[in-house]
């Protein structure tokens, strides 16, 4: 049973203290990831403008924000100027990759994107699809392969990029399966590997989840064989710094559970890709997540 998992770097603080525990960790347990980075300016102190949106605030006093993410953090784009990620943790990123880890694109601007696509026109997404991907490039030396939307946020002109800026595969929804997306009555011939597991946002604060037994939580969720590998999605700011032991116990979880974990290419490289199911895309909601988000829809053929 193969098992990957998908690690989204939001921020300058997740990826200046973040990933370089999860490195840590991760060569603790012997395993490689996924890594998506976000490669521009950190806004994040943009998001207080989402109080208006449902289930928002209620989010916010369950995950605990601030402690997760910092006061500083949450002033950037404000009352602090957002430090640009790229270019400031041009070395850190690299480590990934030297690592052996996969590296991919989440975003260029992680608040402008999951607050802007969803109404965005093509001019718009592709600016910021195109700085990301040009970014990575001078970062990494090499075109990306890989893309995963900062918070699953998509619409359908970015849907054809994927296609377009020659991503092999990416993992832009939430669903349960591998599956080519069916977008404006054409399949966009980008594979789309959906996360199919709930993230720890999601659960924290849920009923009497909290951080000493949301693991095992997890862990009952993928107890049995799945008919699909799961997808896991973590974050930086979470697993790589306070919730980092309980990532730890996944991890050892996991291989208890005989799984095989890997990064998503691992997942990606055993598909059959005249087999893949094609799907529609639409948006819906997820348990314990505000607002609307990019979901893997019914079947086309």
């Amino acid at each position: 049973m193969q098992l990957a998992l998908k690690i989204d770097v939001d921020t300058y603080r997740g990826t200046l203290e973040g990933v370089p525990r999860l490195l840590q960790l991760l060569d603790k347990h012997q395993t490689r990831a996924t890594f998506l980075f976000s490669l521009g300016p950190d806004h994040t102190g943009r998001a207080l403008k989402r109080i208006f949106r449902p289930g928002f605030l209620s989010k916010v006093s369950r995950t605990s924000v601030v402690s997760h993410y910092g006061l500083r953090t949450l002033m950037y784009g404000v009352l602090l100027p957002g430090p640009d990620i790229g270019k400031r943790c041009k070395s850190i990123l690299q480590s990934v990759r030297d690592h052996g880890h996969e590296v991919g694109i989440h975003t260029w601007d992680h608040i402008r994107w999951q607050d802007g696509v969803e109404h965005a026109n093509a001019s718009w997404t592709a600016k910021e699809m195109h700085q990301a991907a040009e970014r990575f490039h001078d970062i990494f030396g090499m075109a990306a392969t890989t893309h995963g939307a900062a918070g699953w946020q998509m619409n359908d002109h970015a849907f054809e990029l994927t296609a377009t800026l020659g991503f092999e595969y990416s993992s832009d929804t939430r669903g349960h399966s591998p599956f080519l997306p069916y977008v404006n009555g054409n399949v966009i011939p980008c594979p789309q590997l959906p996360s199919t597991l709930p993230t720890l946002d999601e659960l924290l604060g849920v009923g009497n989840i909290n951080p000493d037994n949301v693991a095992d939580h997890v862990l009952r969720m993928t107890a049995t064989s799945p008919t699909q590998p799961p997808v896991y999605t973590l974050h930086a700011e979470m697993e790589g710094m306070q919730l980092l032991p309980v990532f730890d116990h996944l991890l050892s979880g996991w291989h208890a559970q005989g799984y095989r974990l890997g990064t998503s290419r691992a997942l990606y490289e055993q598909l059959d890709l005249k087999q893949l199911p094609v799907h529609a895309v639409v948006r819906g909601t997820v348990p314990g997540r505000s607002g609307t988000l990019m979901l893997q829809g019914p079947a086309v053929y």
